[in-house]
């Protein structure tokens, strides 16, 4: 089996990875347990360092300090600089682009899509040096005043973790994948407090595989990691939720007004994606020179902000945005206009920052803009129906479930992670209608995510969704068998009696009854032309090797792996019977071709077509 790292030359002006000694075989459950743990330690520890060297350069940037301390639910105090505060995100730019330029390419942008495509596309192989330079980059970005989240770049770095520390165990190609979405997983649960969250995120975006063998390693790397994150972080979520936030939240009377805020949040949800692409298309084709287009797009960014200032008494847009979300959840902000401009500067300034080549996540201003526009359209049904008793800070909440789901796809994860935060059963229902009509319809006015949209503009498609593979539970003894011949190894053609009747076997199965091994195969037909020509040549001169043996209780899965590795025509069928050799009578059951692999291949596919 070859690694993931073999074959693969290092890319220019990329640090290589050198290949591992040992070579990666399958790790038992233990194993692949304590390698979970270890890599929940190294993702609390990760976003604990994350969120620390965000606030040191925030505090640097926007107060001309040295501090480690940041509280991202508190609205940032003007600065000594003044106005000249809006340069800092443009300072910040030119050390991202540095960073990314030169030593990770794949550490630009809000980070899980490149997951994704490691996944799917790179054998779950990420460098590690990709986990440094994205939280130095992602740092800077969000510290300096960048509009993303904390959230993709510590995914993106506790995947970094996981693919490193399977790779330096040597694990299994799934294995590795597995601890690559439970880095990822563990990555989010850390950041945000919610470890079912976390779990759910790796489901649904990040795994190969949902089953007992891939779920118990992602639990206990995202519970690892919430034990970590609350030690040294607290217990509180990533922003709290007053308690007075959602009473009558699940009022019968309310559904239809979820429904239309579904609908509402889908249409948001594909103008972020489009926006966002469209942006970072615009500033690539009118300013290619990568250094020049992001500061003009930070400096962008950082005028809005101070704007803002100026006219609205915060920065608003800068950052992650916790504290506006928490400004709209408890009732502080009720402007209805100011709430309706705050998600289109939000949208205008995130596609600023990551189209002109920041590094920094989507789901914080997806949350941001969920919440201002769900906080509207709440407080705009308060004055027209004032009967129904709605709470603006309800539709919030079900707004921020509705725009994650939407423009992330990741609809459960969005559900359940508002839950975590509030854990208030009564807006469950409110998040799930939400959630539900966003993503469906989302889905039929674009099939692209804006993780997926990213991946497959570079030719790089995405599974809609996890299916169940009938290979793996199918046997090679549920196929066709082709009768074969079975031979001793010393015969010459002569002595073989080979009728050429429909009925008679195809194909010709040579065995070392000494060696107990089978040594070839060769149709019928060939070697009925050759007793024309010369009846007397050995068998074995005559055989073909381009074949595997398998015992007849093997997977499906199995059998196609071990042929299209070996590059075989053929798989020799034989009985799993204990003690019972090749040449044994009957041992040899049959054969099966590439027609017959294809065509049982093509079957297991007919369960999920149209």
């Amino acid at each position: 089996m070859e690694h993931p790292d073999q074959g693969r030359a290092p890319r220019a002006g990329r640090a290589g990875v050198g290949q591992l000694v040992r070579p990666p075989r399958r790790r038992g459950t233990l194993a692949l347990s304590l390698l979970a743990i270890a890599l929940g330690v190294l993702a609390g520890f990760g976003a604990f360092a994350f969120r620390n060297l965000i606030g040191l350069f925030h505090n640097l940037f926007f107060l001309g300090r040295l501090s480690w301390v940041y509280d991202t639910n508190v609205h940032t105090a003007p600065g000594p600089w003044g106005p000249g505060v809006a340069l800092a995100p443009a300072l910040g730019a030119v050390v991202v682009v540095f960073l990314v330029k030169n030593f990770a390419p794949e550490a630009r942008g809000h980070g899980v899509p490149e997951v994704m495509d490691a996944v799917y596309y790179s054998k779950g192989v990420i460098r590690p040096i990709v986990a440094l330079v994205k939280s130095v980059a992602s740092a800077l970005s969000i510290g300096s005043g960048g509009s993303v989240g904390r959230e993709g770049p510590i995914i993106q770095i506790g995947a970094a973790f996981g693919s490193a520390l399977g790779r330096l165990a040597a694990v299994s190609r799934w294995q590795l994948a597995t601890l690559v979405a439970a880095g990822g997983g563990a990555g989010i649960a850390a950041t945000f407090n919610t470890p079912i969250g976390g779990v759910l995120f790796a489901v649904e975006i990040l795994m190969l595989e949902v089953s007992v063998r891939t779920l118990v390693p992602v639990a206990l790397a995202t519970a690892t990691a919430t034990y970590v994150g609350r030690y040294l972080l607290g217990s509180h979520p990533a922003f709290e939720v007053p308690a007075s936030a959602t009473p009558g939240a699940s009022d019968m009377a309310l559904l239809p007004a979820y429904v239309a805020l579904g609908c509402l949040m889908a249409l948001a949800s594909v103008v972020f994606i489009r926006g966002l692409y469209s942006t970072e298309d615009l500033f690539e084709r009118k300013i290619p020179h990568p250094y020049v287009r992001h500061v003009t797009g930070m400096l962008g960014v950082g005028i809005l902000s101070v704007l803002l200032m100026r006219f609205a008494g915060h920065y608003y847009v800068q950052g992650v945005g916790y504290a506006t979300i928490l400004d709209v959840l408890s009732g502080r902000l009720l402007v209805v206009g100011l709430l309706v401009a705050l998600p289109i500067f939000k949208l205008l300034a995130t596609s600023l920052t990551l189209g002109s080549g920041a590094s920094g996540g989507v789901f914080s201003p997806s949350l941001f803009m969920g919440a201002t526009l769900g906080a509207a359209f709440g407080s705009v049904l308060k004055a027209v129906v004032p009967g129904l008793h709605v709470n603006p800070a309800t539709f919030a909440l079900a707004g921020m479930a509705g725009l994650v789901a939407g423009a992330t796809g990741a609809a459960l994860t969005a559900i359940v992670m508002i839950f975590e935060m509030t854990l208030d059963y009564g807006v469950i229902l409110p998040l799930t209608i939400t959630a539900a009509i966003s993503y469906g319809l989302r889905r039929v006015l674009s099939s692209e995510s804006i993780y997926t949209m990213k991946l497959t503009r570079r030719g790089h498609t995405m599974p809609q969704a996890l299916q169940a593979n009938a290979h793996l539970v199918r046997r090679v003894s549920d196929l066709p068998l082709q009768a074969v011949l079975v031979v001793p190894a010393g015969a010459a053609l002569a002595e073989l009696d080979l009728p050429d009747r429909p009925s008679s076997p195809e194909h010709v199965v040579v065995v070392d009854g000494s060696r107990h091994q089978i040594l070839g195969f060769a149709e019928r037909a060939e070697l009925s032309e050759q007793m024309k020509k010369t009846p007397h040549p050995p068998m074995r001169d005559l055989l073909r090797s381009d074949f595997v043996t398998i015992a007849a209780d093997s997977r499906l899965a199995d059998l196609l792996i071990r042929t299209t590795s070996a590059r075989a025509s053929v798989a020799v069928v034989v009985r799993p019977a204990r003690g019972e050799t090749v040449d044994s009578p009957g041992a040899v059951v049959g054969l099966i071709t590439q027609t017959t692999m294809t065509d049982a291949l093509a079957a297991g596919l007919e369960l999920f077509g149209d």
